[in-house]
């Protein structure tokens, strides 16, 4: 089986210019946890997801001063802080860039679990000849895939 007979075509993207709070919108409304991120020509530049937006938003780590105005501040008023301080900030800032690892749509499912087993990604963007993203593929679906094709086949045995 390959990539192309069960990868979502009709894929969602972002620009690295749009704010978090524009990709926060795409993933709720869309109900998704992450895309790529294309320039105009649709060429990769990255990927986002729900779990960059978190770890952007955590805190590196508390100094004295941090840990004093815990005391004075709750803690959702400090993550409404650090939102209203974050919102606006750019794409580019926040997705991951570096290894990025992508599919062909000719290439077998196998490829693609072995990225998905060894480096615990959720999506892989799907990239065609010239490398413009032309689909994705999730966790998700290699699991229907695996549920709807090959534990029916088996049970037909």
């Amino acid at each position: 089986m390959n990539i192309k007979d069960f990868m979502i075509a009709d894929v969602i993207t972002a620009k690295k210019n749009m704010s978090i709070k524009e990709l926060l919108e795409l993933l709720v409304t869309n109900r998704i946890g992450g895309v790529p991120v294309v320039d105009k020509e649709n060429n990769l530049l990255g990927m986002i997801s729900d779990g960059d937006v978190i770890r952007y938003l955590q805190p590196k780590g508390r100094t004295v001063y941090d840990m004093y105005a815990l005391v004075l501040v709750s803690e959702q008023e400090d993550l409404i802080h650090k939102l209203g301080y974050a919102i606006d900030h750019k794409l580019e800032k926040v997705m991951s860039t570096k290894d990025i690892f992508t599919v062909h749509p000719d290439d077998k499912i196998e490829n693609a679990l072995a990225i998905f087993s060894k480096y615990g990604f959720k999506k892989i963007p799907v990239v065609n000849d010239d490398s413009k993203v032309i689909g994705v593929v999730s966790r998700g679906d290699i699991i229907r895939y695996i549920s709807t094709t090959l534990i029916s086949k088996t049970e037909e045995q």
